[in-house]
């Protein structure tokens, strides 16, 4: 199979996977924010008896909070986020929501304790900034690591960035679903979504480099060939691979998401988004992007957009 002659018809799949997720992150609110972003409450309890999660769901969706994440353990212990918890209405004397939700579970079994407390914005900013920046780091240090890796190559430094591009695709695909999913059923982001980030990280390029370490064997014994036929035959030689080891990983995700609970459910989203697109990305876009600038085809590629072909006659 000829994957780098259909260099040009993966960039436009890609480009229109993409192109709706960027529409809906422009479309305020772009994400669906969780509590580690904006601020919230959190409830800690501990029944005598094992309580389903379900109840505990129900209860809170009755009071009016479906936005609450539940995490549990042994059926015992609860932690509970939500947003920020009113206080008692004076004129009409109506509880808090936190004496509400303390006294809806206290209908679901005795507990032996209860601890709530208030998640700050200030955190919660913070909390981004870092994520933004731990993001940040890591794409700076994956390029100078991999230029340096493949330095016995011509244009090492053609490997590295081409190795950020995949992973800046895998990234915003992840991003614009998300975006999309959130608007649709108010899928969040949340904590576990940013570990799940950090997961795209190591695997977009995990799988990158397998493809790219083929690459450098073949040209470094092949010498003279055409660098888009070294690219084609080292894609089809860690094919399969590729292929393996990320359905061997898809099908751990897909069990762990139809069995597990709802605590980790963002968590293995983006685990399942990022094994499809990561090994994607490192053969139909980071290995053809080598051969783009290469050919110098990124100049004709610009063309064919329309907006920058016109630029271009003017």
């Amino acid at each position: 199979m000829d994957f780098v002659g259909k260099r040009r018809w993966f960039f436009l799949f890609s480009a229109l996977i993409i192109l709706p997720g960027l529409v809906s992150l422009i479309i305020p609110p772009s994400l669906h924010l969780g509590i580690d972003f904006t601020g919230g409450s959190t409830i800690t309890t501990k029944f005598r008896a094992p309580v389903s999660e379900e109840a505990v769901r129900s209860q809170l969706d009755l009071l009016g909070h479906p936005e609450a994440t539940i995490q549990q353990s042994r059926g015992i212990d609860y932690f509970i986020r939500t947003r920020e918890l009113a206080g008692p209405d004076l004129v009409t004397g109506e509880l808090s929501e936190e004496a509400q939700i303390l006294e809806a579970l206290d209908g679901l079994g005795v507990r032996e304790g209860t601890e709530v407390e208030l998640v700050a914005g200030v955190i919660a900013t913070d909390t981004r900034n870092s994520a933004f920046l731990i993001v940040f780091l890591a794409a700076i240090a994956i390029l100078l690591f991999v230029t340096y890796a493949f330095r016995s190559v011509p244009s090492p430094f053609r490997y590295g960035m081409a190795a950020i591009i995949a992973l800046v695709h895998d990234l915003v695909i992840i991003l614009g679903i998300f975006s999309i999913l959130g608007k649709l059923i108010d899928l969040e982001v949340n904590a576990m979504f940013i570990t799940g980030m950090l997961f795209v990280i190591g695997y977009s390029v995990n799988d990158t480099i397998v493809v790219f370490d083929r690459i450098r064997e073949n040209v470094t014994r092949m010498q003279g060939q055409p660098l888009e036929v070294a690219i084609n035959n080292s894609i089809l030689e860690s094919l399969g691979r590729s292929m393996a080891t990320s359905l061997t990983l898809l099908f751990a995700i897909l069990a762990l998401l139809l069995l597990g609970g709802d605590s980790i459910r963002e968590f293995l989203i983006v685990l399942l988004i990022a094994v499809i697109t990561g090994t994607y990305s490192s053969i139909c876009i980071a290995s053809q992007f080598l051969v783009v600038w290469e050919k110098g085809e990124g100049r004709q590629l610009l063309r064919s957009v329309p907006f920058f072909s016109s630029r271009s006659r003017s």
